[in-house]
């Protein structure tokens, strides 16, 4: 009899998927934070109540983001070097979100300058340390989602927001986390805090500027700049999930293993998918029926950020999954949907997603070939 698994008793393409599926959505319980993200989940209904009672959800997206980033950037340590450190990420924040917002008419040559810029400069801040660096790719997602945001807001014709405004929400949301961690601080004694996100990077010893760190800081930044061409330059139905796809599915180093990189990939994916079907819900409807499902999408997004912040070292696919489609959905609300814009969502998803695999696994055989030259086998 022959055997299922082909030539060999090696499995076959079937039970490799099966095994590259199953690594990717290995689940590690010690990495669920519910604490955490209960907590995230109680400040972040601070901002939601307010722009509900004051009738403008457009701001709830760069609030939330303030709050979240703030609370990940947030280095421990005593009280001078953390609030100094966490003021510093949420000034910054707030000049990228005042460009984002003043940015979202202009040219599309112009936004993909801009965004090149941002990217690149992103990435060659690994030179300042580790923690630096995961603080800098968090600004240059927020850039992004903001810029899309601005661009999807400018075009739909039902909202509108103040880039003042916006600017004032990101800050409203960074500066209720460094008041609650103010807060703790007093609780517990005045003493040296640990970081909120222990698992996420703290070194702060600076590297040299070597060449493979700037030629991939250069890959990355043309690769989101390329989507934000194509996306605004061609005035792509949705095309914005483009770019959002990209920079959320690409890795920050090619140091990361292939596992994440599958796994940041395979979320975005499955955000978007899950979040054109919610946008579905208000396709069909009008008035006070529309008014209070796209008020119940929020409340939706929300607990995906939550999850997104008990599941993020619980399984890195999910924890994908929930955040870009928690962005996705706010990002889309102002905008009308219908099967058609859900099926433009998918596709420039996939896009996006296709563009940052293909330009990973590029990077990744030059690396090896480099590599390679130089290490010669002895």
């Amino acid at each position: 009899m022959a055997r299922v698994g082909g030539a060999g008793g090696r499995p076959g393409h079937g039970g490799k998927v099966g095994a590259g599926l199953a690594k990717v959505f290995a689940l590690a319980p010690e990495g669920l934070r519910w604490p955490r993200g209960v907590l995230f989940l109680d400040l972040a209904l601070v901002p939601l109540i307010v722009f509900w009672a004051v009738g403008h959800e457009v701001y709830l997206l760069s609030a939330l983001f303030g709050l979240l980033f703030t609370l990940l950037a947030d280095p421990g340590g005593g009280l001078g070097q953390r609030v100094s450190g966490m003021a510093v990420f949420a000034l910054l924040g707030a000049g990228l979100t005042a460009a984002a917002f003043a940015l979202g008419a202009a040219a599309w040559g112009r936004l993909t300058l801009v965004v090149f810029a941002v990217t690149l400069t992103a990435g060659l801040a690994a030179v300042f340390g580790a923690r630096r660096f995961a603080a800098a790719l968090l600004l240059n997602i927020w850039f992004v989602i903001a810029l899309a945001l601005a661009y999807g807001i400018h075009h739909s014709g039902r909202v509108t927001s103040l880039t003042w405004a916006q600017v004032l929400a990101w800050t409203g949301g960074a500066a209720l986390w460094i008041v609650v961690s103010l807060i703790g601080w007093l609780i517990r004694g005045r003493a040296e805090r640990p970081r909120p996100i222990a698992e996420l990077p703290g070194d702060t010893s600076r590297r040299k500027l070597t060449p493979p760190l700037a030629v991939f800081a250069l890959i990355r930044a043309l690769t989101v700049a390329g989507t934000v061409a194509l996306a605004f330059g061609l005035e792509l139905s949705h095309g914005y999930w483009m770019p959002i796809a990209a920079v959320v599915a690409m890795k920050p180093s090619l140091r990361q293993a292939a596992l994440v990189s599958a796994q940041r990939l395979t979320g975005a994916l499955i955000g978007a998918v899950a979040a054109a079907l919610l946008l579905l819900a208000p396709a069909a409807l009008s008035g006070f029926r529309l008014v209070v499902t796209e008020r119940g999408l929020e409340v939706v997004a929300l607990v995906l950020f939550m999850h997104g912040v008990v599941i993020r070292f619980w399984n890195y696919a999910l924890y994908s999954a929930a955040i870009a489609a928690g962005v996705l959905i706010l990002v889309g609300l102002p905008q009308p949907s219908d099967y058609a814009a859900e099926g433009y969502r998918v596709l420039w998803t996939l896009c996006g997603v296709g563009l940052a695999l293909l330009v990973l696994l590029l990077a990744g055989l030059l690396t090896r070939r480099a590599g390679g030259a130089s290490h010669p086998p002895s």
